[in-house]
């Protein structure tokens, strides 16, 4: 047979995160201790309550196929948890259980994208993103963003990108690799101009209640970043039981989609995945229990002990965190004081100093050679040692 793959293949790149994870493999297999800053994965296990619930399920036969959207229950206990963490009303009914954020995301762009469609995504931003678009025949369009917006899109860029071609605008908050958050405010400001444009509106959420304080604020006054549920019924919002409910390995996500298209959402999901794992759907009812709710949050006292830790000792090194880290596990920095190329930096650390990080490539074309990510995803004794091999490593 000939070799013919798709056209849209030329324009999916390798995810080199995961290409410098398989390299730190085969550097542990032949004995080196590698800490691993680079993979997006919180180092906590799966909670009990929530492997307790699988357990159940499984050992009660819980293993047929659900309905497309999901468990009425799961669906019924998200719109709960809207309206008791966030004060905002969501329906079950425009609520779709999905195989993880990135299943979420493939059914949007399926429901909304068409050939040569343009969509706006921020740069940095997730790499998966523009390659789940292109897979679907859209064309991804960047955003150059930086310090002086937090790393965010604004109303006034999107009228500068936004084209007769643009069909919308994807963000993320907590964003990655930056963890940045949007104001309620400025959701609502970009929702606004793209309703003015006919335009889609996507929120990624998936790293909501991984929010942090800002770190001069006392340990324990956490609050949760807004949900762009708040700012209007007609934007489509993205969420995750990856992160903060750590059930990374389960692949479960959902979606709040406006109501008019949850139809669509519901025969391309028969047809592309039939359901999300019934096991898995049964477990992530135990996530809104007290019990995990409150391990989940020592959980993420914790996160941001890694973060206040982290980022001065990153600094002293002459790495600058130049976006403000309020969410997720992650600092984008700046290295270009230290290395005019992320990616051999990135090589370079993983092969002489034994820790992992991942290069700005990954996350899009706006000055990638000039930053490099750190995920604060392993204990605070290990991000110390770390520090101490950067340290020798750039001679401080």
């Amino acid at each position: 047979m000939t070799y013919r793959p798709a056209r849209r293949l030329a324009d999916i790149e390798p995810f080199h995160v995961v290409e410098l994870l398989t390299r730190a493999r085969q550097l542990e297999s032949g004995g080196h201790d590698i800490i691993h800053m680079e993979v997006g994965e919180p180092d906590f296990p799966t909670p009990e309550p929530i492997a307790r619930a699988a357990i159940r399920a499984i050992e009660g036969g819980k293993t047929l196929y659900t309905q497309a959207l999901g468990l009425p229950e799961l669906r019924a206990a998200i719109s709960t948890f809207y309206r008791e963490r966030y004060g905002v009303a969501v329906p079950a009914g425009r609520i779709a259980i999905t195989n993880g954020a990135s299943g979420a995301l493939n059914l949007a762009f399926a429901a909304l994208a068409n050939p040569g469609d343009e969509w706006l995504l921020a740069d940095p931003g997730y790499p998966c993103n523009r390659h789940i678009l292109r897979t679907y025949e859209g064309c991804p369009v960047s955003i150059p963003v930086g310090p002086e917006s937090n790393f965010q899109p604004t109303p006034a860029m999107l009228r500068q990108y936004w084209t007769d071609k643009t069909a919308g605008l994807l963000v993320a908050s907590p964003a990655n690799p930056t963890g940045t958050l949007l104001t309620l405010a400025q959701i609502e400001a970009l929702a606004a101009t793209c309703r003015e444009l006919q335009g889609h509106f996507i929120v990624d959420e998936i790293y909501h209640g991984l929010t942090y304080a800002p770190k001069e604020a006392p340990e324990g006054n956490e609050t949760d970043a807004p949900t762009a549920c708040a700012a209007g019924n007609d934007i489509w919002v993205i969420n995750s039981f990856s992160k903060y409910f750590q059930m990374t390995g389960w692949r479960l996500g959902w979606m709040v989609i406006p109501e008019t298209y949850v139809r669509d959402v519901e025969k391309l999901a028969q047809n592309l995945t039939l359901c999300p794992s019934t096991p898995a759907q049964h477990a992530a009812l135990a996530a809104f229990e007290p019990e995990t709710i409150a391990i989940l949050e020592e959980r993420r006292a914790e996160f941001r002990r890694r973060r206040d830790f982290l980022a001065p000792a990153l600094e002293a090194l002459g790495l600058r965190v130049t976006a403000r880290p309020e969410g997720a596990f992650y600092l984008y920095c700046d290295c270009s004081a230290l290395s005019d190329d992320s990616y051999t930096l990135a090589r370079d650390l993983l092969e002489k100093a034994g820790v992992a990080a991942t290069p700005g490539l990954d996350f899009g074309s706006n000055a990638p050679e000039k930053h490099i990510r750190f995920a604060y995803t392993t204990q605070i004794p290990r991000l110390a040692e770390a520090v101490e091999r950067l340290g020798r490593y750039f001679g401080r």
